[in-house]
């Protein structure tokens, strides 16, 4: 039995498909499954121009979104209706039309550098995450601070074995996306969203020293220099308390004092701010070096050698 297409569900898709960026994304999705930046790299546009086009297209039932991790794809729809226009709507395109021809080309350049730039993601997490279990043993961590949350294998490996764990997101849309890995990932931690220029917020600070571990993410760019998170941590960490801390070469090769070497400027700041360095390695997982640091306070480590 022949299923008949409802007027009103052919107007929409007319008047959704009948615009030429719309119908050249149409014509990509045939392929595959596109992210927003693949899509808006293969038609030469901006993400947010595309992401309204794609919107118009799956409100008018063409395309369907799926949730790929913390990405977002697009596909054609599974509606049989929908899928038989635009069966019979790509069926008519002529794939050497010179406003199609060209995105197919950008989108495979797009495809092979989505991939490398994912998978250098995915090596950096699994290099960080593996750095930050090593040497906390389970049931150490106690209570447990993440400042900085979008590298969700950092968020991940510091709150999971924590009694209480609290993350600092510096934007909203951090914060909603940790929250939600969190919830994915059947874990707890608060998320809180600090003040833009505050590496931690006020009322973390308030609180006093009394979290065992203080993780400081600085991965993603922040307009206050690490001596500012440095003296923030040590205000809120215990005396007996641990220090991880993960910091980009070029943050640290363009701080003022340049001219010494990296390592050697992240153990100064962390020398000024009352922290003696337990462990300093570099992670290269990708085009820039990543510091990782651990650290105590020293009055610490001078006690443990008067003792």
């Amino acid at each position: 039995m022949q299923i008949m297409t409802d007027a009103g569900d052919l107007v929409a898709w007319l008047r959704a498909a009948g615009e030429p960026t719309r119908l050249r994304l149409l014509a990509l999705c045939v392929q595959r499954e596109f992210s927003v930046s693949e899509l808006a790299l293969a038609v030469g546009q901006s993400g947010p121009r595309v992401s309204r086009h794609l919107k118009i297209l799956c409100a008018a039932g063409l395309l369907a979104r799926l949730r790929c991790g913390q990405w977002v794809h697009y596909r054609l729809t599974q509606d049989p209706g929908a899928a038989r226009f635009l069966q019979g709507l790509v069926t008519d395109l002529d794939p050497s039309d010179p406003l199609l021809a060209p995105d197919r080309g950008r989108a495979k350049a797009a495809a092979v550098a989505a991939g490398e730039d994912l998978s250098a993601r995915t090596r950096l997490n699994e290099a960080l995450g593996a750095f930050l279990s090593t040497g906390v043993g389970a049931g150490r961590r106690g209570s447990t601070l993440v400042v900085g949350v979008q590298q969700l294998a950092i968020l991940a490996s510091a709150i999971r074995d924590a009694t209480d764990a609290t993350g600092i997101a510096h934007s909203r849309r951090s914060a909603q996306t940790a929250s939600a890995f969190v919830k994915r990932e059947s874990l707890t931690c608060r998320i809180i969203v600090a003040a833009s220029a505050e590496p931690i917020g006020a009322d973390v600070l308030r609180s006093g020293p009394h979290y065992d571990t203080v993780v400081l993410n600085r991965l993603a760019p922040h307009p206050a220099p690490l001596a500012a998170w440095l003296h923030a941590s040590r205000q809120v960490l215990a005396k007996t308390g641990r220090l991880w801390l993960f910091e980009r070469h070029e943050s640290l090769a363009t701080q003022e004092g340049a001219a010494t070497p990296p390592l050697a400027r992240l153990r100064a700041l962390l020398d000024e701010a009352g922290f003696a360095c337990e462990r300093l390695s570099p992670i290269q997982a990708g085009r820039e070096p990543i510091f990782a640091a651990v650290a105590v306070p020293a009055w610490a480590v001078r006690a443990a050698s008067v003792a």
